[in-house]
């Protein structure tokens, strides 16, 4: 099954470096592209594309606001944000706003397109080394407002245990060996929290331990 992506970013040069690799792999196309937050959501509602490949800075309306609408809009539409990770303070935004994953603007372009089947394929971007990462970088950066407390009701200790270890970056084997358990159990887990909590992926589940205080602001 053919992917469909639209590109959202108002460089005309990165919109087309990724077009061109795109146009020569037989399972992704692209059926649009957006210079801006508004046009990209714009788009969207009118082809409806499987991923949207969205960046954060642009004119007027963000790449944050307009993930937020897509993601809550009536489609299936997924994103991932474009970002310059190192100095970009909006990652945890476009996260929280529903974005499945993001990808680094000078990742190299076979692994931006890798990384679209795996969001197209319904899963997190987010691998758990980089995870760990994101965690580091949240807790070093000063917050204006605390971060609101997720509701974590209706979970069992059981599955509390495993979110906070989602929440730390591992993966479901380093989980299983954590807990003693096999792999095939920490997944069936991890589909309880996904269905119980109402959150899309992995990188939710990360953010609601993260805000429900089971991974530590020092990271620790």
């Amino acid at each position: 099954m053919t992917i469909r992506v639209l590109l959202a970013d108002d460089q005309p040069l990165v919109r087309a470096a990724l077009r061109m690799v795109i146009t020569d792999t037989p399972d992704v196309e692209v059926v649009g592209e957006a210079g801006d937050g508004a046009e990209a959501v714009r788009l969207t509602g009118e082809l409806a594309p499987d991923v949207v490949v969205m960046d954060i800075r642009m004119p007027g309306m963000d790449g944050i606001e307009a993930t937020r609408l897509i993601t809550t809009g009536p489609g299936t539409t997924r994103v991932v944000v474009l970002t310059t990770f190192d100095d970009d303070d909006y990652v945890y935004g476009a996260l929280r706003a529903g974005a499945s994953g993001f990808l680094v603007k000078d990742m190299a372009l076979d692994d931006i397109l890798a990384a679209v089947r795996v969001v197209a394929s319904g899963d997190a971007l987010i691998a758990p080394s980089v995870t760990r990462r994101l965690i580091k970088e949240f807790a070093a950066r000063p917050a204006t407002t605390p971060p609101p407390r997720a509701e974590l009701g209706g979970i069992t200790d059981r599955e509390r245990e495993v979110l906070t270890l989602v929440g730390s970056g591992l993966s479901n084997a380093e989980i299983a060996d954590r807990l003693c358990i096999s792999v095939a159990t920490a997944k069936t887990y991890l589909t309880r929290l996904l269905a119980k909590l109402d959150a899309r992926d992995r990188v939710q589940l990360v953010i609601l331990a993260y805000e429900a205080g089971l991974v530590a602001p020092s990271g620790s």
